[in-house]
């Protein structure tokens, strides 16, 4: 699937990324994590469902689904601040060609990294020798308004004086796709992430790809 939109705009400058599903396989880092607050409060464990929203945004917005009532979701977020996430970075599986990627983007184009995580971030980072491969990191603790909100990708944009038209987003979800769309800039979606089965073609990315490298090269231009 392509959208014919991509091709019109040969002026590419930011590349940005999002982090789990398409940098780093974290399934089964991001379920261990929640279902460990769960079993602290005495829930049973995540529902598939449940799974697919917490994977796709912000760990306010995902204990607030996880834990609908007030006084319920206020012990959730003692109990989590008392769970050191640290611990189950080393599950996270990154992407095996990510960093020759980014090193052949770097000689031409800026990159950034613009995901829902929070404060693990920076430890993700360094745990895995990711820094030093990015011009900027753009997590939810640095807007109002995560992702599926446009702020995000606005801010990297802006950050890295680009204009928002001049960016590519590579993700791999409704989330990703509908921040791009609204934010204005080229949206690459890769097929093997945390789309839970959704046709994401009906979506209208400009460019849904088997692999977020393909999808990279198909947006600049190379091929």
């Amino acid at each position: 699937f392509m959208n014919g939109r991509l091709k019109a705009n040969p002026e590419i400058r930011v590349v940005a990324f999002d982090c789990d599903g398409v940098m780093f396989d974290s399934a089964d880092a991001n379920r261990a994590f929640y279902n460990d607050i769960l079993r602290r409060m005495g829930r049973a464990e995540m529902t598939p469902a449940q799974f697919a929203y917490t994977h796709m945004h912000a760990v306010l917005d995902s204990i607030a689904h996880l834990f609908p009532d007030p006084a319920e979701r206020d012990q959730a977020h003692t109990c989590r601040m008392g769970i050191n996430y640290e611990q189950f970075i080393p599950i996270m599986r990154m992407a095996p060609y990510l960093k020759p990627l980014l090193q052949n983007l770097r000689r031409r184009y800026k990159t950034a990294v613009a995901t829902n995580r929070t404060d693990t971030m920076p430890r993700v980072m360094s745990d895995h020798g990711l820094e030093g491969y990015f011009d900027l990191v753009v997590s939810a603790a640095d807007v109002r308004r995560p992702k599926p909100h446009p702020e995000p990708l606005r801010y990297a944009a802006g950050e890295l004086g680009a204009a928002i038209a001049d960016c590519v987003v590579i993700g791999d979800s409704a989330s990703d796709i509908k921040a791009a769309k609204a934010a204005g800039c080229v949206c690459v979606c890769v097929r093997y992430g945390y789309n839970q089965g959704m046709n994401l073609s009906e979506l209208e990315p400009d460019y849904l790809a088997d692999d977020f490298a393909g999808g990279v090269a198909y947006a600049l231009g190379e091929r």
